[in-house]
């Protein structure tokens, strides 16, 4: 059925223009026309369809105590928030996402519940997604070394009573699973549901919490399959070190040496690269994810990301988990970035347009959306409606409305999601899942199972104390 959306204005990523008064016309899930309209429409500026790029489907870190510490702490505190119900857990941070006008999402999976086998948990993600609407990117996190520090644990164990470090030690420090174990859990992910709105991906967590064997397994799996590969890359100066240590002639030459390095890898970060190392995942066709808010959270640093994209870098937007009011914000997110690298006095990075429309273009590369997010016959019809009497609510004189949507847009303005022409969020609500119920589920759930981390919350400040002084003791970067 062919369904008609009028607007007063329309951005179509394609030449960074805006069309004014038109019909976008969508059957099937792909956009069959666009045209002028012959009379007045709702006052909304129909966008490309935004794209989380770097996510991990998880609780919200402040619900569960990780406020205010630096990554290497952060992570393992984030136990604490594990999925209570991997179903209701995804179907939570999916509908937010819908809500703020995401059509898809990376979803790079660092903490199962352990309550089910991980085909069945990543099916229930699949379930989650597919009942919100949006598009997702799934992948493993895996991980075969470092379970707590990058290194030698024993430091930071030692000094906990013999019952808190029974319990951390039963919490991290587990048999890892094999390269080849890895590759057939994929396969198997991939079997169970994989499909057009479902990417199923290769998740190495981090050079420093993977082995030569894992990295080289997942390069050589790429390059057979064409799977895609979504990695954590150099977050902080403690991993910057770390690689320093153990790849003394490049981590990134390593990676480029091996083939991890292509046009099918998206790395999340890479705060702490260094120019030369940008350049090589430049000319590899690789992607970067920046996390502006997470950064700033974790107290990780500010990304290059401007450096990147001079020099031919394809930059994508994340949210992380960690938007700057814990509200899964991508359209704030990307204003951010925008302040933050979009240039310095009279020399601008990019324009507004042209960054919406790379970020999204680069987005859809990572999750294995298809098209390039332009709004165009044929293409598909992932679209966001922003309300422009609220988005131009005291304008005196005629503005650019994308100039105006980063000055003050945030995820209030979006009116309705539509992704593969059918309408998934609309006035800032999921129609395919009852979020606040989900979210009133969740809580009653984690809240009853509390005791059941009792025992984590007493070792945490031993362990959060000795944690600090192992990496502080630790040579970092220049």
């Amino acid at each position: 059925m062919t369904l008609d959306v009028t607007a007063t204005r329309l951005f179509s990523g394609a030449d960074h223009n805006i069309r004014d008064n038109v019909v976008l016309r969508h059957d099937g899930g792909l956009i069959t026309g666009i045209s002028e309209a012959t009379a007045p429409g709702p006052r909304s500026l129909i966008l490309p369809a935004f794209i989380n790029a770097h996510d991990h489907a998880r609780p919200r870190a402040s619900s569960f105590g990780a406020v205010g510490m630096p990554l290497e702490s952060w992570l393992l505190r984030t136990v604490v928030g594990a999925p209570v119900d991997p179903y209701l857990t995804a179907a939570s941070a999916l509908a937010r996402a819908a809500q703020v006008g995401c059509a898809a999402m990376m979803v790079h999976y660092t903490r199962p519940s352990g309550t089910m086998p991980l085909v069945e948990e990543a099916r229930a993600v699949a379930r989650a997604a597919a009942d919100v609407g949006i598009r997702i990117a799934f992948a493993i996190a895996v991980r075969d070394q470092n379970p707590i520090v990058y290194g030698d644990s024993e430091p930071v164990l030692s000094g906990l009573a013999a019952d808190d470090r029974k319990t951390i030690e039963e919490l991290f420090v587990r048999m890892p699973m094999s390269p080849k174990a890895y590759i057939e859990l994929t396969d198997a992910i991939a079997a169970a549901i994989g499909g057009p709105k479902v990417d199923v991906q290769l998740g190495p967590a981090g050079v420093q919490w993977c082995s030569k064997p894992l990295l080289e397994a997942v390069a050589e799996n790429s390059a057979q399959t064409g799977r895609r590969i979504h990695m954590h890359l150099l977050e902080t100066i403690y991993q910057r070190a770390w690689a320093d240590q153990h790849f003394p002639d490049g981590i990134v030459r390593y990676l480029r040496d091996i083939g991890f390095l292509s046009e099918r890898l998206t790395l999340a970060h890479c705060i702490h690269a260094r120019p030369d190392e940008i350049e090589m995942i430049a000319a590899s066709g690789a992607r970067i994810v920046t996390n502006f808010s997470s950064n700033l959270h974790l107290r990780s640093g500010l990304a290059p990301i401007a450096a990147a994209h001079a020099c031919g870098c394809a930059i994508a937007v994340g949210v992380d988990g960690l938007a700057l009011d814990e509200d899964d914000d991508v359209l704030r997110e990307m204003r951010l970035v925008q302040m933050m690298h979009g240039g310095l006095g009279f020399k601008r990075t990019w324009t507004p347009p042209e960054f919406l429309a790379l970020a999204i273009r680069n987005g859809r590369r990572a999750t294995g959306a298809p098209g390039t997010g332009e709004l165009a016959a044929g293409a598909p019809a992932d679209f966001v409606r922003i309300d422009l009497d609220r988005l131009e609510r005291d304008q005196m004189i005629d503005a650019d409305p994308l100039d105006l949507l980063f000055a003050r847009g945030n995820a209030q303005l979006v009116s309705e999601l539509v992704v593969n022409g059918r309408t998934v969020a609309k006035a800032g609500r999921c129609l395919g899942v009852d979020l606040p119920a989900i979210e009133q589920e969740l809580r009653g759930i984690a809240r009853a199972s509390a005791a059941s981390y009792a025992h984590v919350l007493r070792a945490w400040p031993r362990l959060s104390s000795s944690l600090q002084h192992w990496f502080e003791a630790q040579p970092t970067c220049n």
